[in-house]
């Protein structure tokens, strides 16, 4: 996993709805630290290099950052908008950087960020499924070693709650719960294939994704319980070829 760090320091300025918002750096962080462990979350292969969001190529082995899952939610947005309209109004597919603020900014900021993401151009509350990627980076440690996935299923407002996909059962529990918590969702576990290398935590992310739009299109729409992922199969390849076409 590597997430650029290109968001305000100070916490008093307003968190950014798009990736178009969101203030330009200088200074990107290119690489992180491999992990030792014996579940070697993280990355092996060599950190992405690339300096903007368009067209990333993705070696065979490399962990994605913030710019592959964001390149890869620009894509399924599309795909969605031109295949299952109604279904695209109803969701979002959240920006990592964005969702990290909305983790580590100040707590009004955050709020106000959520409420541009939910709510439509004329400010009527819309959104009723939100795709956020989760990492274990945080305001004091950028450094982060691993991605997972938060649902956020809206439809009932007074109720909403958050479902937690992890390749790495357990390991991104802190960072899911202190989303989950500044988003004032009910969180909950939801099942996920372990990831079988040290390097697809991210890919596991865009393809979980994937496959709950594919079912939600075809009609499953369960309430009040998970979409469980345990038999997904990352295909590293197929997202190789999206991100280079």
């Amino acid at each position: 996993m590597k997430l650029r760090q290109r968001l305000r320091q100070t916490s008093t300025t307003s968190l950014p709805s798009t990736p178009e918002e969101l203030p330009d750096y200088a200074n990107y962080l290119s690489a992180f630290p491999r992990i030792h462990s014996d579940a070697e979350i993280g990355a092996s292969g060599p950190a992405a290099s690339s300096h903007d969001r368009s067209g990333q190529a993705l070696g065979a082995m490399q962990w994605l950052g913030d710019e592959h899952i964001q390149t890869n939610y620009e894509l399924l947005t599309q795909e969605l908008q031109m295949n299952h309209p109604n279904l695209a109004a109803r969701t979002r597919f959240v920006d990592p950087l964005i969702a990290f603020q909305l983790s580590w900014g100040a707590e009004r900021d955050a709020l106000s960020a959520l409420q541009r993401i939910v709510d439509d151009r004329n400010g009527n509350e819309v959104a009723d499924f939100l795709f956020l990627p989760v990492n274990d980076a945080s305001a004091t440690d950028p450094n982060g070693t691993h991605w997972s996935l938060l649902l956020v299923d809206r439809r009932t407002r007074g109720e909403p709650v958050a479902y937690h996909y992890d390749s790495v059962q357990g390991h991104n529990d802190g960072p899911a719960e202190r989303l989950a918590e500044r988003l004032g969702v009910t969180l909950q576990r939801a099942g996920m294939a372990p990831q079988q290398n040290s390097y697809d935590c991210g890919v596991f992310v865009v393809d979980g994704t994937r496959e709950l739009v594919r079912r939600w299109a075809q009609g499953e729409l369960p309430q009040d319980e998970p979409l469980h992922l345990n038999n997904l199969v990352a295909d590293r390849q197929a997202l190789r070829d999206r991100l280079s076409g």
